[in-house]
């Protein structure tokens, strides 16, 4: 079946227009990426390397948290907006150009399969994005909607966060070398390992008619470019934007009961582990927030397992990306997906017991 699928792709012949509109979509995301992406984080590489610093924590300097309210939800949220922004309309930009401009029968034959190659190519593909993880679902719900398979989309969703360059970098200045390593080792499981066997948890995916998927991509491709993109960008907005703004108002007031403060006996402990796993996984942060929280955690006695378990859970996914994909993928997906992180950063939290 996959190589008749192949073979169907392979047919379809690209014309002129798709390569104009190919070359119009990777000048946008180059574009808007070397503004919001690039240039900024290549000046705070140089100030991580200088300082050794890239600022201050989102969560605040002391070592309490405000109390839970709603004068401390729109703080964070404002803090956190302020810090994305650009990044997020910019996902939700591309998101909606992806759905308009690449041909489909380009991504199928790229990212349409359930191999471990269109796997990786998602992964890698993620790489000079750079994006948190909300940021980036806007792009990985553009990929669904033309039918891109679950582990190369969700490679690319989990690998902009988890495999950030330019996050490396900042980490290896501010934090450690040994915190970096750990990074890169469990986010390349994240991104590659459990990213493909989600597709496990996919019902009849060999199944699909990928002839007539192609015919009826044709067909809608053949609307007028204004009103596609139009169309995928108001259906985006008003599924995705609403969830994602009541989510970082809760997880803003909340705050207080995801990271409470730890006596130094539970610093660095077991249970203290677990539990900021599963707080990291919920809570939501800009690109590269977890080093200056873990850097002033630590600095107030948290215990380098905990702050470990954070250095993967806080930037892989959290409630408001996972409410903004949930109606690209199936809840099993979700549900591994979420208990992937988790699991992630308790056997980074171990390790970091050890290691560091």
């Amino acid at each position: 079946m996959s190589q008749l699928n192949s073979s169907i792709i392979q047919t379809k012949t690209p014309n002129k227009k798709s390569y104009i509109f190919a070359a119009i979509f990777l000048l946008i995301a180059i574009a808007g990426l070397f503004y919001v992406k690039w240039w900024p984080y290549f000046h705070k590489a140089i100030l991580a390397s200088t300082a050794h610093s890239i600022g201050p924590s989102i969560l605040g300097e002391g070592n309490t948290m405000p109390s839970p309210s709603w004068e401390s939800a729109w703080s964070y949220a404002e803090t956190y907006f302020m810090a994305v922004w650009k990044a997020a309309l910019l996902g939700v930009v591309l998101g909606s150009l992806i759905q308009v401009l690449i041909p489909s029968n380009w991504l199928l034959k790229v990212l349409g399969k359930t191999s471990f190659g269109s796997t990786a190519a998602g992964g890698l593909a993620s790489l000079p994005g750079m994006m948190c993880t909300c940021c980036a679902a806007p792009i990985a719900i553009g990929m669904r909607k033309k039918n891109v398979s679950v582990g190369a989309s969700l490679a690319f969703w989990l690998g902009n966060p988890t495999l950030n360059p330019a996050t490396l970098i900042f980490m290896a200045f501010v934090l450690s070398w040994k915190f970096t390593l750990l990074r890169i080792v469990f986010g390349i499981i994240l991104t590659f390992g459990v990213s493909y066997f989600a597709n496990r948890f996919v019902k009849n995916v060999e199944s699909v008619d990928m002839e007539k998927l192609l015919e009826s991509a044709e067909q809608t491709d053949k609307n007028s470019f204004i009103s596609r993109w139009l169309k995928s960008m108001g259906t985006m907005l008003l599924y995705v934007v609403p969830a994602y703004l009541l989510s970082v108002l809760l997880l803003g007031a909340g705050r207080v009961w995801l990271f409470p403060n730890m006596s130094d006996a539970a610093a660095n402990s077991l249970l203290t582990i677990i539990l900021f796993a599963i707080a990291g996984m919920l809570f939501v942060i800009p690109t590269a927030a977890e080093i200056p929280i873990i850097q002033t955690f630590m600095s107030f006695g948290l215990g380098a397992g905990p702050a470990a378990a954070l250095l993967i859970t806080l930037p892989a996914i959290s409630l408001p990306s996972l409410l903004m994909v949930a109606k690209s993928y199936p809840l099993k997906v979700l549900l591994f997906i979420t208990s992937s992180v988790v699991i992630l950063g308790i056997i980074s939290g171990l390790a970091g017991m050890l290691i560091l």
